[in-house]
């Protein structure tokens, strides 16, 4: 990054965390410490039945925390499991909120406690800044390495009278403590595992390339890029060991951290409209679009995309630039075949006439105003066409 670029007014921020095997039996000390009185878990029943929430319900009552669990939570949360979180929160009289899960539980969490604060629908928070209020003390506990909502000042939301995912960013909703254990990625399968590592690896690319790039985010957005094209492809192989689990945790937590800050891109944008009209899983949406969206942006940041291929271990040096983004485009595909992430938007179920519906949305979306290229609703239509 240039000198003028380094003196660019730029703002980052993190929450505290506790990383390490274990790290999840610490959530009723850190209850405690927030003056906890009786916390809201939010989960879902996958993670229930792997055993986390015992951990945590077992933890609370040593230290005394009262608790409910509100576990009504999809993939792809929805607005109505927000609204109805918030309004048992208020009927238990909690004052703290715990979310043990996958991106669903904490974005919900998040959800949950904007309301909260805020009195009025999730739907109003749409967009960036739109919060006033600051949100009861969060705690997430991630059970997937991926998502990185336990770091990040983002919160997607599924509206399903729009058959649209919004995104709500603000540092109002940035978690007070993220516990991360990279023991919860033990119950994970082999198809999970490879989703949420693309997820997380796509949150380090269109982080590197973003707009809102600073000296700071690069550092943990390519740190993030070298750990996850290492160990990914070993995570999904059984059986795992501890080591590669807790590689996992720290890209996603770096991966996290950076785009949490420079925002994300055209492949978020493009998966958020996807999620919202079709309800796939948001990591095998990125996983899907990653490649074509770096063809479409690749003329403009065509160095950092050279130094993110060689943070994937590629060597580029005495390429040109049209070989170069070829080898970053073929090594993706490659991981992909490797991981076992085959489908193309025509495989999860996506007919060629909606295509203009989420390119649409697409355009609109806030990650899109950081993608270094901005694009017409035409270009995201093409990008769609291309990984049909």
């Amino acid at each position: 990054m240039m000198l003028d670029s380094v003196l660019h007014l730029r703002k980052f921020l993190a929450p505290e965390f506790v990383f390490g095997k274990d790290a999840r039996l610490l959530i009723g000390r850190y209850t405690k410490n927030f003056g906890g009185r009786k916390a809201l878990v939010v989960t879902d029943e996958g993670v229930i039945n792997a055993g986390w929430v015992k951990d945590v319900i077992d933890s609370l009552e040593e230290n005394n925390v009262d608790y409910v669990v509100f576990s009504d939570v999809t993939p792809n949360p929805r607005a109505k499991e927000v609204m109805a979180g918030a309004e048992l929160y208020g009927q238990e009289n909690c004052n703290i909120i715990i979310a043990v899960g996958g991106g669903s539980p904490m974005d919900c969490a998040k959800g949950i406690g904007i309301v909260i604060a805020n009195l009025e629908d999730i739907n109003y928070f749409e967009g960036i800044d739109k919060i006033e209020m600051p949100i009861p003390p969060l705690i997430c506990i991630p059970t997937t390495a991926g998502s990185s909502a336990d770091v990040s000042q983002f919160s997607i939301i599924l509206d399903q009278k729009r058959n649209l995912k919004m995104a709500i960013v603000s540092k109002a909703i940035v978690p007070d403590v993220a516990l991360i254990d990279p023991m919860t990625l033990t119950s994970m399968d082999d198809y999970l595992t490879a989703c949420t590592g693309m997820d997380a690896l796509t949150h380090a690319i269109e982080a590197y390339v973003s707009n809102a790039r600073s000296v700071f985010t690069d550092l943990y957005a390519l740190e993030a890029i070298r750990i996850i094209s290492t160990n990914l492809p070993k995570a999904v192989k059984k059986p795992v060991d501890l080591n590669t689990y807790g590689q996992m945790m720290l890209g996603s937590l770096y991966a996290g951290i950076a785009f949490s800050n420079a925002s994300l891109g055209a492949v978020h944008a493009m998966a958020h409209s996807m999620g919202g009209l079709l309800d796939t899983p948001h990591g095998e949406c990125n996983a899907i679009l990653l490649e074509h969206v770096i063809d479409f942006n690749y003329e403009a940041v065509a160095e950092d995309y050279r130094e993110i291929g060689e943070a994937m271990g590629l060597q580029l040096m005495y390429m040109d630039k049209l070989s170069r983004k070829n080898a970053i485009i073929e090594h993706i595909k490659d991981l992909k075949q490797i991981i076992g992430i085959h489908k193309s938007l025509r495989d999860i179920g996506l007919t060629a006439d909606y295509i203009p519906i989420l390119a649409k949305y697409a355009v609109k979306d806030a990650c899109m105003a950081t993608n270094p290229i901005l694009p017409q609703q035409r270009d995201v239509e093409v990008i769609y066409e291309k990984a049909y």
